[in-house]
């Protein structure tokens, strides 16, 4: 049983320290903000990922995680502290260190014993470098031993506890080998290949998995479109692409683009990092307008449909960027929602679980509805932007009823065509050419 901080709660902070609690270690979780600490210690989760809440509260109740601001209290008697917090866009695409400065700044002014720091949080190339610095100038016993290890997340939102507990490998990057052994016995239990580098390579690992993922979504987004236009379907030609093992079929769903919390940052901090070493990434940069690019085809999509967009009434089922979770983050949904309201459509949105995230984020034009059904009540187009399960059956006999028009707009391809259009709806997809 090792003793663990945890510094950051969010979707990375909060995960691992509930996981790693769950195998059985000790773990203290600090976040500087007061009121999410208060909530979890009440069982109340900042955010909504599912088997989060029952591990945590199994992991409280067994004593086995606790929450806490104070960082003398997380620190004392640390064996490894892991920082967790967030890495946001800059002006120009740069990753935000200030929060990791903080968290390092703070754990050198404080800790009075050997430790080893592992960097989660997604970080420029040669950060741990850096951090080493930072601690060797501010700690206060010249004595204390510590290494630094960089240990990226490769945790999906709406599937993060599975990630942490079955993960396709994990990646340890020291300069110290025994400091990475050492992080490693953690993972023993999850019985998953691991990978030993030094610590540059582990943080380009992170920027270059995430911007190879978003290449391939941006890639079949890119096939969609010509798909439209020649008459193809690409769910086949996804299929058919997919059963090639050099290729695989993941991330080949054609749709509205990608967002969230990692993707849109990442690739954006990976073309900074490339320019800054005076390199030109050509195709990351490629792949960010595409994706920019996709976001704005729907409302030509609906201005081709509709027309003149002033006074139309447009129902919006899912705002979360993706199912399973609540994060507003860079989703599609908001830029096309904000677009549409610019030509003047009137919107009417749900959402299972993103509702409040949304509200403060959307304008206030929005019509917020408590279900898919009273989204498409008299409206002129029904636009799927995220493809939760409770959207996937709607009773579309009652869909139609309600609808003033029969305008299906599906972003994410999850409708049967030929059954909607034998209803009398008029069915569009994304990249299905004989729909079009």
């Amino acid at each position: 049983m090792s003793k663990i901080t945890v510094i950051g709660t969010g979707y990375v902070g909060l995960v691992t320290g509930a996981c790693f609690a769950d195998l059985g270690n000790t773990v203290i979780c600090l976040d500087i903000d007061a009121e999410r600490i208060e909530g979890l210690h009440k069982n109340v989760m900042p955010i909504y990922e599912p088997g989060l809440e029952e591990i945590v509260e199994r992991a409280y109740r067994g004593k086995r995680i606790d929450f806490t601001t104070d960082y003398p209290q997380a620190l004392k008697e640390a064996e490894y502290v892991f920082i967790a917090v967030g890495t946001p866009s800059g002006e120009n695409g740069e990753a935000d260190m200030q929060y990791v400065e903080k968290a390092v700044k703070q754990i050198a002014d404080t800790i009075d014993h050997d430790f080893i720091i592992v960097d989660k949080s997604t970080v420029p190339i040669g950060t741990g470098d850096w951090v080493g610095d930072l601690i060797r100038e501010r700690i206060k016993d010249d004595s204390i031993q510590f290494s630094i290890v960089s240990n990226p997340e490769f945790l999906r939102e709406g599937s993060a506890i599975s990630d942490f507990m079955h993960p396709d490998r994990v990646v340890l990057g020291s300069t110290n080998p025994a400091a990475c052994e050492k992080i490693a016995e953690l993972y023993a239990p999850l019985r998953c290949p691991i990978l030993f580098t030094d610590i540059r390579t582990a943080e380009m690992i992170k920027y270059a998995s995430n911007a190879f993922l978003a290449t391939k979504i941006s890639f079949i987004n890119e096939i969609a479109n010509v798909c439209e236009r020649v008459g193809a379907n690409v769910i086949d030609v996804a299929k058919g692409m997919g059963l090639d093992s050099r290729i695989g079929p993941k991330f080949l769903n054609a749709g509205i683009g990608w967002g969230g919390s990692c993707f849109p940052k990442d690739v954006k901090a990976l073309v900074h990092i490339a320019q800054q070493y005076g390199t030109q990434p050509q195709l990351l940069q490629a792949v960010i307008e595409i994706n920019q690019q996709q976001r704005k085809r729907v409302v030509d999509k609906f201005k081709a449909l509709l027309g003149d967009l002033k006074g139309k009434q447009i129902g919006v089922l899912g705002l979360a960027f993706k199912p399973d979770t609540d994060d507003m983050r860079e989703s599609p949904s908001a830029d096309i929602i904000r677009f549409l309201l610019g030509e003047g459509a009137n919107i009417k949105a749900y959402d299972p679980e993103a509702m409040e995230q949304a509200r403060e984020i959307l304008p206030a034009a929005v019509d917020f509805r408590e279900n898919a059904y009273q989204v498409v009540d008299g409206a002129d187009a029904l636009f799927l932007a995220t493809e939760w399960n409770e959207f996937k059956q709607l009773d579309f006999d009652q869909v139609g009823k309600l609808m003033k028009g029969n305008l299906i707009l599906d972003g994410r391809n999850i409708w049967d065509p030929d059954a909607l259009i034998k209803m009398g709806f008029k069915y569009v997809g994304i990249g299905l050419g004989q729909h079009k």
